[in-house]
């Protein structure tokens, strides 16, 4: 008797992303691992990377995806990602991060060439590799997640703007260069979400990232973004998503976010 709890043959065939390979980066944690999630259930085979790769391993075991070690910032690593990949359709630019909090006038140049590098240049890296493969698999996409701090500056996150910046510049330049050819470039911009690690990571404390989000009713999480990001890539291959910006109900904009009590 057919488990109920599994597609029939037919459900399976019409899941928007069979037969198409996907490879989210930095998808240990975050919205790289909701991204991960979701698109393995639209019937993606999906490859996912990133550098804590027992985290990676237990992620791939849950939704049936193949891990593989990848460090954007680290030529040796992509090549040998690269190298282990028989094809690929779709590529999800997630690996990133802030690293600090700081003003230009105190600015930590360690800490700005580690946001630059994280990404702008591992995101070049990984694309720059993969590109051939996505151009011969005859309908490709390059996805790049980036950040309302791309489009944006504030006070206290120029390193991390100037960064963002550099990201939804390379998407524009990509989808000008590649025009005519059968590759998509898209980029989804979120404002605030509250994930695990990412104000953690930058401000150093679980209190200051709590901070953050404060009053803040219903942020964004890594799954909103996630379903965003899976609309795009299962639009008909003609329709291009050039940028999606997606932002709580309770943030009208950068500097303006409404918190309660």
């Amino acid at each position: 008797m057919p488990d109920p709890a599994q597609p029939s043959p037919s459900e399976f065939r019409a899941l928007p992303g069979r037969g198409r390979t996907a490879v989210v980066t930095g998808a240990s944690s975050g919205i790289g691992a909701a991204t991960a999630t979701r698109l393995a259930a639209e019937g993606f085979d999906v490859v996912v990377g990133a550098r804590r790769v027992d985290r990676l391993e237990e992620l791939a075991a849950a939704i049936g995806a193949r891990a593989l070690p990848l460090d954007v910032t680290d030529p040796a690593s992509v090549e040998a990602f690269v190298g282990a990949l028989d094809g690929v359709d779709v590529l999800v630019n997630n690996a990133g991060g802030a690293f600090d909090a700081a003003s230009v006038a105190d600015a930590d140049l360690d800490s700005w060439a580690r946001t630059y590098e994280v990404n702008v240049l591992g995101t070049v890296r990984l694309t720059k590799a993969l590109l051939p493969a996505l151009r011969a698999s005859g309908a490709g996409d390059v996805l790049f997640v980036g950040s309302t701090a791309g489009l944006i500056s504030y006070e206290g996150g120029a390193s991390y703007t100037a960064a963002k910046h550099g990201v939804h510049t390379l998407a524009e330049t990509l989808r000008l260069e590649l025009v005519g050819e059968p590759v998509r470039v898209m980029e989804i911009a979120p404002g605030m979400v509250r994930t695990e690690e990412f104000s953690r990571n930058r401000l150093g404390s679980a209190d200051a990232a709590d901070a953050v989000y404060r009053g803040v009713r219903e942020p964004l999480v890594a799954e909103d973004v996630a379903d965003c990001i899976a609309w795009a890539l299962t639009r008909p291959h003609h329709v291009n998503v050039d940028l999606l910006v997606v932002r709580p109900r309770a943030q009208a904009a950068q500097h303006k976010v409404a918190r309660e009590g």
